[in-house]
């Protein structure tokens, strides 16, 4: 598997973050910080869907 962070990851050597791979039906997530343990798996619509309101959500001060 492939994994990436995300773009958005923290400052430093962005070990705040989560990666994902893509799998044929979805996306695997895992925690960056503990790549060993488990990982999430999610359809690819409700990925989809979730990055869209991701993008959607006003920014907050932080």
């Amino acid at each position: 598997m492939h994994w990436r962070k995300s773009s958005h990851s923290g400052g430093g050597d962005g070990d705040a973050c989560v990666e994902i791979a893509e799998l044929p039906v979805g996306v695997a997530i895992r925690d960056s910080k503990a790549p060993a343990r488990a990982t999430l798996s999610v359809p690819a619509p409700a990925f989809a869907a979730f990055v869209e309101g991701v993008k959607r959500r006003p920014r907050s001060g932080a």
